[in-house]
């Protein structure tokens, strides 16, 4: 039988097993499943409030979520690109870099 553990009880289960829970059962349990908005438009937001808030680490999984959830690579640079005037140029270059190495780690 499969491991169903999840990403996030892997990463922090050990050590904060309740927030844990609370992100697979709230946040992708019920956030990222409510009817408002599609996948690709949450991932869209998601990455958007990543880069412009310069919170790097969680961006290479939203990068690849956003992937899995239809965002093409072009429309991910595009979506970076368009930030760079409001976020800085820093944090478009940061995600960039990022955004590169999730490409070529899904190809």
């Amino acid at each position: 039988m499969p491991d169903k553990t999840s990403l996030v009880q892997h990463l922090i289960g050990d050590i904060a097993p309740k927030l844990a829970d609370i992100t697979d059962d709230v946040l992708f349990g019920d956030v990222w499943e409510r009817p408002g908005l599609k996948k690709r438009d949450r991932s869209l937001i998601t990455v958007a409030a990543l880069m412009a808030m310069n919170r790097l680490e969680q961006l290479p999984f939203h990068i690849g979520f956003a992937l899995d959830n239809g965002v093409t690579r072009d429309e991910i640079v595009e979506e970076i690109t368009q930030l760079a005037f409001y976020s800085g140029w820093p944090t478009a270059m940061s995600a960039l870099a990022i955004a590169k190495k999730v490409f070529a780690e899904k190809s």
